[in-house]
């Protein structure tokens, strides 16, 4: 109720022909504003700074925003290849920016099943998005995933506090 009634005292609404209530910034553009963070329920970080969306039996590999802050402008990506097992705690693959070269520490055992080919051509979205679009390589989780040694996302803000 707040969030939506956050939009409305900033956006004057109109009907769409479909009945539903848009918010406009002007006359001519509709926008929507996202008041939540930029993290998920499902995310768990590292104190290596990686993060994993678990979905099931399926896990997303990343980078924090923190990380990417820390390292610049990302020029190169390497991943594994997809089959590859890895175990946590295992370095899976590395970044490379135009300060520092750094491991990428995977946060969970399981089986590349997908790389973001994207990042091959465009590395910066590790970036620009890094948690979303800039994601590194999917997985499927190993049987017994364990989430004890990661962090929610409160806790990791909390860390990331402590690293400056």
């Amino acid at each position: 109720m707040a969030a939506s009634f956050a939009r409305r005292a900033i956006f004057p609404t109109y009907r769409c022909l479909n009945g539903l209530t848009r918010y406009r910034q002007n006359a001519c553009h509709a926008r929507f504003i996202s008041l939540s963070n930029n993290f998920q329920a499902s995310q768990w970080f590292t104190k290596d700074h990686e993060w994993v969306t678990i979905d099931g039996q399926k896990g997303t590999i990343g980078i924090s925003n923190y990380a990417q802050e820390k390292l610049g402008e990302i020029v190169y990506v390497e991943l594994p290849e997809i089959g590859t097992s890895i175990d946590a705690e295992e370095v899976a693959g590395c970044l490379e920016s135009v300060k520092a070269a750094s491991d990428i520490v995977n946060p969970v055992s399981g089986t590349v099943t997908e790389i973001n080919e994207a990042l091959k051509d465009e590395p910066a979205l590790v970036n620009s998005k890094p948690m979303d679009e800039g994601w590194l390589y999917k997985m499927d989780l190993a049987s017994d995933v364990r989430t004890d040694d990661l962090m929610d996302a409160a806790a990791y803000k909390e860390y990331c506090k402590s690293c400056d």
